[in-house]
C-alpha cells in the first residue's frame, strides 16, 4: 500500500534554495550523462572502472534529483503565522546557552530545509533534539535538551522573530 504524501513546510528562502538546488544537479546530471556517453564510445571493455564511476555518478546525481522533485512537489512555503508568540517553523529564535551565557541565533526549519546548504543563518530541523524542544515556546521560557553524549544542555529562548 502506498504511504500518503506528508506535505513538507519550508520557509520561502528554503523553498528558493532547494529549486536552485534541483536546478545545480539538473546541470550535473547533463554533464555526468555527457561524460557517460563518452566513457561508453571509448570503452574497450565493459571492465572500464571509468565507465563504472560514471555509471554510478549518474546514478547518485538522478536519486538526488528524484528526491529534490519529490520535496518540492510535497513543499508548502510558510506564509502566516499565527502563533501567540510561539516557536513554529520560520522562526528567528535567540537562545542563550545557561551554562556559557553565549547567545546564538538559528531559525527553525523542516529537516528537507536543514539539509540543504546555504542561507545566512544557522538552521536547525524540528526534528532534531533542540528543534523538537524549542518548537511552541514563549520568549522567555528555559528548557533542557538531553543531548546523544548524555550530557544536558539548557537554553532559554531570548528573543522570537519572523
Amino acid at each position: 500500500m502506498a504511504q500518503p504524501t506528508r506535505q513538507v513546510k519550508l520557509t520561502r528562502e528554503g523553498f528558493e534554495r532547494l529549486q536552485r538546488t534541483l536546478d545545480q544537479e539538473q546541470g550535473r546530471l547533463a554533464e555526468a550523462t555527457r561524460i557517460l556517453q563518452e566513457q561508453m564510445e571509448t570503452s574497450a571493455d565493459n571492465e572500464d572502472t571509468g565507465l563504472e564511476d560514471a555509471k554510478r555518478e549518474k546514478m547518485t546525481i538522478e536519486a538526488r534529483i528524484e528526491e529534490l522533485e519529490d520535496t518540492l512537489s510535497r513543499a508548502s512555503v510558510i506564509e502566516d503565522h499565527e502563533n501567540d508568540g510561539r516557536v513554529e517553523l520560520g522562526a528567528l529564535v535567540t537562545l542563550s546557552n545557561e551554562a556559557t551565557k553565549k547567545d546564538m541565533r538559528v531559525q527553525v526549519v523542516s529537516a528537507p530545509e536543514a539539509a540543504v546548504l546555504g542561507g545566512s543563518l544557522p538552521r536547525i530541523s524540528e526534528d532534531s533534539p533542540v528543534g523538537k524542544e524549542l518548537m511552541g515556546r514563549k520568549k522567555g521560557e528555559s528548557f533542557v535538551v538531553n543531548l546523544d553524549n548524555g550530557k544536558q544542555v539548557k537554553y532559554k529562548v531570548k528573543g522570537i522573530e519572523y
